[in-house]
This record gives C-alpha cells, sequence and structure tokens, in this order.
C-alpha cells in the first residue's frame, strides 16, 4: 500500500475529513443565514422606500391635482438613485417618469413584485429588474413607483463570490490540516507499531514511548506499558519459579528417592519397612503442599478465584483463625494478643483470607517462637484504616531487613538465616497473591524488633446486615 493510501485509511484522517465536512456544512449553513437575512432587509428597505414615495405622490396628487404631481415626478425622475417613477392614463399613455418600457401586463397588476424594465435614458437595450407597485389615482391614472434591485443583485455576486472563497479556504486549510495532524498522529502509531513488533519477536524490554502531552495515545502507552511491565513480572516469576522449582523440589526429591532405595537395601524387617514407608509418605506429603501452594498462587495471579467471590466480615474471620491459632501459641510458649475491631465488611473470600492468616501464624509462631527476646509475644489486629481493612500479624522474631522485603514476597525465596527452618518459602508468596486478589496490598513493616506483616484489604462502601455477619461466622 502507497504511503498516500494508507493516509487515506487511517483513522485520524477519517476524523478529519468528518470535522472538515461538518464544519464546512454549518459554516455554510451560518453563511447562507445571513446572506439570507442581508437580502430580506434589503428588500424591505426597499419596499418601505417604495410606500414611502407612494404616500407622498399620492397626497400631492390629492391636494394640488396632476399638474403638481406630474411636475414633482419629473424632478424626481431627474435626480439621481435607483428609484423609478411612471404616471400612466387610464389607457396606459405614458405622462411623466423615467421609465421608457414595461412589459404590457405590469400596470394591471397589484402589490410589490419584480418586473423588466428600461429608463427613457437608456441606450441600451438589456432590461433591468426592478421592484415595483402600481397605485391607482383617483380619475382612473395610474402611478408606478420602483426601486432597482442592481445592488441586491451585487450583494448577491459578492455573497457567492464569498461562498466560492470560504469553500476553497476551508477546503485546503482542512486537507492541510488533516494532513499535518493524521501525519502526526500516524507517525507515533508506527512508533508505537514498530516497538511492538520487537516486542513480538522476543524484546520483552521494549516500551512505547511517552510525547507527555497526556492526550489519549500517551494514555494508552502508558497503560500499554504498564500491561508489558506485568507481563515481564509474570515471565520473570515463570522462570523463577521454574528454576527455584528445579532447585528447591531436587533435594526433597532425591532425600525421597534415597530413602527408598535404602528402605530397599537395607530394611529387613516389617518394622523398618514400615518406618520407611511412613518417611516416604511425609516427603510425599511435603511435595503436594508445594505444589498445592503453587497450584493456588497460580489460580490467585490468573483471576480465576475471584468467581467465589462473596460479601464477609473480615472481623470474624480474622477472630476464627486467631483461635485455631491460640492453642499452637500456647504450647509454644507464645502470648497471642488479638485486637479486632468490630464490623469489617470486605469483598473477597473468606476462605483465601483465611489461608493467608494461617500462613502470616505460621511464620510468626516460626520466628517469634525461637526469638531470644524475653517478651514472646505475636500480635493480631484488624480495624479500619483510610477507607481499607489492616489486618496485621506481628511478632519479636529476628525480622526481615529493609533491602530483602521486596525479595522475600517471591516464590521459594528464603533467607540464609531461615535456611535452618522448615518451610519452602511461600507462605509470604501466597498471602500476596490473596490480598492482589482482593484488589489490596501486603506491607512488611519493622516491628522494633521483629516483623510486622500488614494485609490491607479494600473497606466495602457500605456495612453488611447483621444475619449476613452471622452466617459468615
Amino acid at each position: 500500500m502507497s504511503a498516500l493510501g494508507k493516509l487515506f485509511r487511517t483513522t485520524a484522517f477519517k476524523l478529519s475529513f468528518a470535522y472538515l465536512l461538518i464544519f464546512t456544512i454549518f459554516a455554510f449553513v451560518g453563511l447562507g443565514y445571513v446572506a439570507w437575512n442581508a437580502q430580506r432587509l434589503l428588500t424591505e428597505q426597499f419596499v418601505s422606500t417604495i410606500e414611502n414615495e407612494i404616500d407622498s405622490l399620492s397626497n400631492l396628487y390629492r391636494f394640488g391635482g396632476l399638474r403638481r404631481l406630474v411636475t414633482s415626478v419629473e424632478r424626481r425622475s431627474r435626480a439621481p438613485g435607483a428609484l423609478i417613477y411612471l404616471v400612466t392614463t387610464e389607457a396606459g399613455e405614458r405622462v411623466a417618469g423615467n421609465v421608457g418600457a414595461l412589459p404590457p401586463d405590469v400596470l394591471g397588476r397589484t402589490g410589490q413584485f419584480e418586473t423588466l424594465y428600461n429608463r427613457t435614458d437608456e441606450t441600451e437595450t438589456r432590461p433591468d429588474v426592478a421592484i415595483v407597485r402600481v397605485y391607482l389615482l383617483p380619475g382612473g391614472f395610474r402611478l408606478l413607483v420602483g426601486r432597482d434591485i442592481e445592488e441586491r443583485r451585487r450583494l448577491q455576486e459578492i455573497i457567492h463570490r464569498a461562498f466560492g472563497y470560504s469553500l476553497l479556504f476551508i477546503g485546503v486549510l482542512g486537507c492541510l490540516g488533516g494532513w499535518f495532524i493524521t501525519r502526526r498522529v500516524l507517525k507515533r502509531v508506527d512508533d508505537m507499531t514498530d516497538i511492538t513488533r520487537h516486542i513480538m519477536a522476543g524484546d520483552l524490554g521494549g516500551r512505547l514511548k511517552v510525547a507527555g502531552t497526556g492526550d489519549e495515545l500517551d494514555r494508552l502507552a502508558q497503560n500499554l506499558n504498564a500491561m508489558l511491565d506485568r507481563i515481564g513480572e509474570l515471565m520473570r516469576g515463570m522462570q523463577e519459579v521454574s528454576d527455584n522449582i528445579a532447585h528447591d523440589l531436587k533435594t526433597p526429591l532425591t532425600r525421597l528417592r534415597n530413602k527408598a532405595d535404602e528402605a530397599l537395601r537395607t530394611a529387613k524387617t516389617p518394622d523398618e519397612l514400615k518406618m520407611a514407608l511412613e518417611a516416604t509418605i511425609d516427603e510425599s506429603d511435603n511435595l503436594i503442599r508445594i505444589f498445592n501452594a503453587l497450584l493456588m498462587i497460580a489460580r490467585l495471579e490468573a483471576g480465576s478465584a475471584r468467581e467465589g467471590l462473596a460479601d464477609f466480615d473480615a472481623a470474624e474471620a480474622v477472630r476464627g483463625v486467631a483461635e485455631l491459632y491460640d492453642a499452637l501459641a500456647e504450647e509454644a510458649g507464645v502470648d497471642l494478643a488479638v485486637s479486632v475491631e468490630d464490623d469489617l465488611p470486605v469483598h473477597g473470600s473468606r476462605e483465601l483470607l483465611g489461608q493467608a492468616m494461617s500462613n502470616l501464624l505460621d511464620n510468626a509462631l516460626k520466628y517469634g517462637a525461637s526469638s531470644d527476646t524475653p517478651s514472646k509475644t505475636i500480635s493480631v489486629s484488624a480495624h479500619r484504616r483510610d477507607g481499607e481493612v489492616w489486618i496485621a500479624v506481628a511478632d519479636r522474631g529476628p525480622g526481615i531487613p529493609e533491602a530483602e522485603r521486596g525479595r522475600v514476597l517471591e516464590r521459594f525465596v528464603r533467607l540464609e538465616t531461615a535456611r535452618s527452618r522448615p518451610g519452602f518459602g511461600l507462605g509470604l508468596s501466597l498471602a500476596a497473591a490473596v490480598a492482589r486478589l482482593h484488589g489490596g496490598a501486603l506491607r512488611l513493616e519493622d516491628n522494633d524488633p521483629g516483623l510486622r506483616v500488614v494485609l490491607a484489604l479494600p473497606l466495602k462502601a457500605v456495612d453488611l446486615p447483621q444475619p449476613a455477619l452471622q452466617t459468615a461466622a
């Protein structure tokens, strides 16, 4: 396709042409209305002048007779101007005036009308056009007064010429403006197309240019760049997950295989075989838990878990999870302090929120119970703040350095200090995925000492009715 054909097929050119057509129509309608009003006013002035002249001359005839009328008509006929006069007998014979010839049926008509005429002092045979009125005088005489419409004709010519020049000017200016705008828009679209081709070819680091004008193309580029950033994060996450699965699952799989091999080689009694099978089952359960967590995170990030979302009271959900962990905290020698504000309605999944809370409490018990601080306390709180529900779990453990807090939310990421403790590095990843599913965020803060994990979820605008809270509980 040629560059000109490509230009004509663009949406920007079609919109520019449509705007040009609409503007032209409105401009011509406006000019036509002005021209029609100008001609109407000019015609009304002509008619008014004719009426005034007839009134004046008829009064002269009434009070001074035919002689005075003829004298006045002859004098007015010789004056320069566009007015025409004619006084005739009842038979149509000319008595006075500056009209030399008229169509035969003019003197018998009434009212104002346009007609052809010739002046008595004109040598050309081409007739002129005037608005005239015939007035029947007492005694059978007829008085014709008219106004030449040459001025109106010239005004029409000027208007027609203005219409033509306006059409030409609007067309040229509109085409140039449309070409300039289309070229500018087309260049930006072509730049976007080139970059998207590079991205489709595998260069995921490419980003669309933002001109900084704040127009719709800038907004489109920003949204596409945000989408590409998210796609890049998911791709990196997939790559990291693949690497981490290969790395972190290699150890339990190797351990599982070695235990099975050892059982085959060394076990000689049923009890020994039973112990080997139990150890193998435990390792298998750990692997199943890992894959279940990975599948759950994948479902949350894909948004497939949105179908089961409903309204529920987060306060009741937090209290329920805290009650389940009360006995575990007591066995670990940790005080569990719960402070939950009443009536915290959110829209989401009660089960997924409970799973996220369980992961946070597991981590708090794992690191808070083994800390060297005299006060081994885990606090669980839920309250309103800035239009959100803040669910916080805080411990007095070693905490997480600020530089590592973003990285530990990724899958299979475990700090060196946590390598000796059981776990696979999926708890915080799952909690962060649950927060994103609910339109919220997971934040890690310093508890001085220890770690404070805040799960911020959007607060529902309208509180839930009491029966719904009881059902959810």
